[in-house]
């Protein structure tokens, strides 16, 4: 009989912080402070395992993105919402009272790559979820889904130094409207109903449950289900004074520093859509192009309830290269032709055209893009040593 694989991260005793109101950069940077301790050559630690929430609201975007293309500064400005950008990949999301912010820091494993360790630990993301009732799973490069819409989104850092940071963003409650003034979502204010386009993606613990939760409330079901998973028992704590002085320094000289903030897309993204008639009305597929990869694809209609073939084609045209056969894949596999009772082909080329007139949109200087967390997208290769899954 063989043995059992050996996890990314071990049990006993865990070290649990918590703590409410963090800022923008504040967040971050105690959470990079954290992983310091992590380094080849430092004493062995247990495992850090903070559950946070940020002040209502901050608008955090990806290691990768552009902070300009993902963002309404003038919004955030007029809002009173600070910035800042993660160090860990994947797309821009607002942060609050409403999600609950999981970091997970511990020295990197070796021998496991980033895609394991991403999956081990969302286990204990969705164990938790599970003590509520809610099924949750693993789905695409960092998404925890119920039913097809997003509960969670998930990214990973692992420092050249040795040291390992988690992150995950649990919807326990979302203030859609103030989402869509912040966040540059191109493809769902294009639609008619922008918020009603977001909303049939994503979901909460509030909305699954049938009662209210926000982040603070959600964290000992959290930490129940890090502790179940691995095995852990988990020990109250605070961050020493070092990592205080640490995470000051990194708020004020990382966190805050237009060179970290700046734009880091070195192409621009275009977005573009195109009509597919069906018996049932119109279809209207928006894209988000980078090059010639897909970085999102929304689908809207006169749909009394988005049919589920229609989110399984989103989620696999994402990643994918604009090309005949490719697109034609991912729509087949979906299902989405039976369901709109029209060929798969119509619909590929419908795809194939909005890709089309996305790349002639595109222009030097980017102005939009789809990356969100409610819109996931892919991250963009780093020329650093260190690996960030996004």
């Amino acid at each position: 009989m063989s043995a059992a694989p050996e996890r990314a991260i071990g049990g006993g005793q865990w070290r649990l912080l918590a703590d409410d109101g963090a800022g923008a950069a504040e967040g971050l940077a105690l959470d990079e402070a954290l992983m310091a301790r992590y380094a080849r050559g430092e004493a062995d630690h247990p495992p850090t395992l903070r559950l946070y929430t940020y002040r209502s609201h901050c608008a955090l975007v990806g290691r990768y993105q552009n902070l300009e293309a993902e963002l309404d500064l003038d919004a955030c400005q007029r809002t009173g919402t600070p910035v800042s950008r993660r160090p860990t990949g994947g797309g821009a999301i607002i942060m609050g009272a409403g999600q609950l912010g999981v970091a997970v820091t511990s020295r990197a494993p070796a021998g496991k790559r980033p895609r394991e360790i991403i999956e081990e630990l969302a286990a204990a993301v969705m164990a938790g979820l599970a003590e509520l009732g809610i099924t949750a799973v693993f789905r695409g490069k960092n998404d925890l889904e119920v039913d097809g819409r997003k509960i969670a989104g998930l990214g990973l850092y692992v420092d050249p130094a040795g040291g390992m940071l988690f992150h995950a963003s649990v919807l326990a409650d979302l203030d859609i409207p103030f989402m869509l003034q912040v966040l540059r979502i191109p493809a769902a204010k294009l639609a008619d109903k922008a918020a009603a386009a977001v909303s049939q993606r994503v979901t909460t613990v509030t909305e699954q449950t049938g009662r209210p939760w926000d982040g603070a409330a959600l964290r000992p079901v959290l930490a129940e289900g890090f502790a179940a998973t691995f095995g852990a028992t988990l020990i109250s704590g605070i961050p020493c004074a070092a990592e205080r002085t640490l995470a000051d320094a990194l708020a004020a000289d990382r966190y805050r520093a237009r060179s970290w903030l700046g734009d880091r897309s070195m192409s621009a993204d275009g977005s573009g859509s195109a009509v597919v008639k069906t018996p049932v009305g119109l279809a209207r597929i928006y894209l988000t192009t980078h090059g010639d990869l897909i970085k999102s694809a929304i689908v809207v209609g006169d749909f009394n309830e988005l049919p589920p073939a229609l989110v399984e084609m989103e989620s696999a045209l994402r990643c994918r290269r604009l090309d005949e056969r490719s697109v034609g894949e991912a729509v087949a596999r979906s299902g989405a032709g039976q369901a709109l009772g029209v060929l798969d082909a119509q619909i590929a080329t419908a795809v194939l055209d909005a890709g089309r007139q996305a790349g002639e949109r595109a222009t030097a200087a980017p102005v939009r893009a789809v990356g969100s967390c409610y819109f996931p997208e892919p991250g963009t290769p780093s020329a650093e040593p260190a690996r960030s899954l996004t």
